[in-house]
Parts: C-alpha cells; sequence; structure tokens
C-alpha cells in the first residue's frame, strides 16, 4: 500500500465543504484541504464539517490565509492574525486535524535603485522575536496534537526567512511543506533548504509547472514528478493535488492511476 494519502484543495466551484468531499470521495481520495482564504472558511464551523466527514468518510487538512502574518509593526493588526492562528488550532484540534498549512510573510520592502530592502531584514530582531512568541504560543495551543507545515512560496533565498525556518524546526510542533511549483516557478531558490531538512518533510502540495506558470494538470508541464512523488512516499507524507478545477483533478488523477502512484 502506497505511504502517501492524497487530498484534494478547496475549489473555487465548489467550495461547500459537502460538495468537496464528495468530489474527494469520488475521486477515491483521503481528504479536503480547507481553504481559509475563501469566506466560507473566515470561522471553522466544527459541527458542520465534523457532520460532512462523518457522511463521507473523508477528513480534513486546514490551509490558513496567506496573507497572515503575526510579525507585522502594527502590533493590533499582527495580534489578531495570531489569534486567528490559535482559532484555527483550536478547531483543527476539535476535528482532529492532522496538519495546518501555513504561508510565511516576507513583509514590505523598499525597491531601491540597486537592490530591494526587506523591512524585516532591517528590523531582524523585532521579526525573530515574533516567530518566538508564535512558536511559544502555538505550542501551548495545538497541545501536542497538531503538526503546523511551513510551505515554501519562492522566498527561502532571503536570509531573514531561512532563519525564521530555522527557528520553527526547532519545535516539534512545525514541519515542512513541499509546493514543487512554486520552487519551479521561484528556480528552485526553496529546495535547498527543504531537502536540508527533509526529513522534516509532512506535507506536499503536487502540481505541474513549465517556466513560471504552475498548478498545473499532471503530465502538462515539465516537473520531475515521480522524483517529487518519491520523496513524498519516503516520508509517508499527505500530498494535495494542488490543480484549480474538477475537471483539471479528475485529469491529474487519471494521471497518477495510469502510473500507480495511487
Amino acid at each position: 500500500m502506497r505511504a502517501t494519502k492524497w487530498g484534494i484543495p478547496t475549489l473555487i466551484e465548489a467550495p461547500d465543504p459537502e460538495e468537496s468531499a464528495k468530489l474527494c470521495r469520488k475521486l477515491g481520495f483521503s481528504f479536503v484541504e480547507l481553504n481559509m482564504n475563501l469566506p466560507e472558511y473566515q470561522h471553522i464551523h466544527v459541527p458542520l464539517l465534523r457532520s460532512v466527514m462523518d457522511s463521507y468518510g473523508v477528513y480534513f487538512t486546514i490551509h490558513l490565509d496567506e496573507n497572515m502574518d503575526m510579525c507585522g509593526f502594527n502590533s493590533r493588526v499582527a495580534d489578531a492574525y495570531m489569534q486567528t492562528l490559535l482559532d484555527a488550532i483550536r478547531s483543527a484540534r476539535e476535528l482532529n486535524v492532522p496538519v495546518l498549512n501555513m504561508h510565511l510573510s516576507k513583509g514590505v520592502y523598499f525597491t531601491l535603485p540597486n537592490k530591494k530592502t526587506y523591512l524585516y531584514d532591517m528590523n531582524r530582531e523585532h521579526f525573530l522575536g515574533r516567530v518566538r512568541e508564535t512558536i511559544a504560543m502555538c505550542e501551548e495551543a495545538a497541545g501536542g496534537e497538531v503538526t503546523i507545515c511551513i510551505e515554501n512560496t519562492g522566498i527561502y533565498a532571503l536570509s531573514f526567512i531561512q532563519e525564521a525556518v530555522e527557528l520553527f524546526l526547532q519545535s516539534p510542533l512545525f514541519g515542512l511543506t513541499f509546493d514543487i511549483g512554486h520552487d519551479h516557478s521561484a528556480e528552485g531558490v526553496d529546495k535547498p533548504l527543504l531537502l536540508k531538512h527533509k526529513d522534516r518533510l509532512r506535507h506536499f502540495h503536487i502540481h505541474d509547472a513549465l517556466g513560471r506558470k504552475n498548478h498545473m494538470v499532471l503530465g502538462t508541464g515539465e516537473l520531475d514528478l515521480p522524483w517529487y512523488i518519491a520523496l513524498a512516499e519516503q516520508n509517508s507524507c499527505r500530498a494535495v493535488l494542488e490543480v484549480k478545477t474538477a475537471q483539471a483533478l479528475r485529469e491529474s488523477a487519471e494521471w497518477l492511476r495510469e502510473r500507480q502512484f495511487i
């Protein structure tokens, strides 16, 4: 039996959790990654989601809001994001959600004549201090029952982001998500850090890519997909088939079946 468990993303065309669960089950996959960027998931409705899980025999992971930034200089805004994160962790515990997927923010930058200057880099003590606070508060809220996976978004060439990732990985609460299309579109800048910590890989976002275009149907781009899928297998990771339409999901699922990856 394959070690990797496959799931689907929340689609714009099917944002309702029951619609998502029905599609997930029809495709023979295990879970749906709820996307908290969507208005439907600004609040995690635990009783509704528990009912859907029971009805369709699937479970959920959670993709946290991509705009979430606990390190901002406006403490009221940063604290609101922190509370949003902590609320999501508590809901995840109630639903036995195994993984919350989180982006890191590179913050605001100024474009100077010869370079980009990142405010978090200039104020690294503030930035890393907030990272440490985030780790401590998440550990308290999680109680060892969930994993928070940091997703690469093509920014791991930035030294202050690398330092933040290293801090997160000092805590057993945190793992890594490998979004293979993000790395490809960023010309491979994320891969060295991810492979340095490949023992902490817990989650994958799998889609094909061509140049800077990604989230493509499997087999229509230029990625060495079998290599990435084998890496996910090594760590018994979960993998979201992160394409954007139901038809793309069906075509990609067929590509996986034809090659006996599922």
